[in-house]
């Protein structure tokens, strides 16, 4: 005889619905009526290390750090900039020590 298990589900939040919730863009949740959304919008560095700080339990990085570079690769998969900087160059500063990212 076999028992039954409670089965409970968890909600996990995509890091592209925070970006695109970060900067207020309306987004379409029925991807089967459009397709090839392009988003445009513009956060601050500050959000996308709140982003992380969110993030960070399910990230496979070490530190802060690497979450936000995570972060960046997911603005530049969505089309938005981070302080009006393309996404690459932020994580290419971020690798050159140019811009520091807080460890809290």
């Amino acid at each position: 005889m076999g028992f039954i298990q409670s089965k409970c589900s968890e909600t996990l939040i995509k890091p592209s619905l925070l970006l695109l919730h970060s900067y207020k863009q309306k987004y379409q949740l029925d991807r089967k009526k459009v397709k090839n959304i392009k988003h445009t919008g513009n956060i601050s560095l500050d959000d996308v290390i709140e982003i992380a700080k969110v993030m960070k339990p399910r990230s496979m990085a070490k530190e802060l750090t690497g979450t936000v570079k995570e972060i960046l690769g997911t603005c530049v998969s969505v089309g938005c900039t981070v302080d009006g900087k393309d996404p690459k160059d932020l994580q290419q500063e971020i690798a050159d020590g140019d811009v520091v990212i807080p460890q809290d």
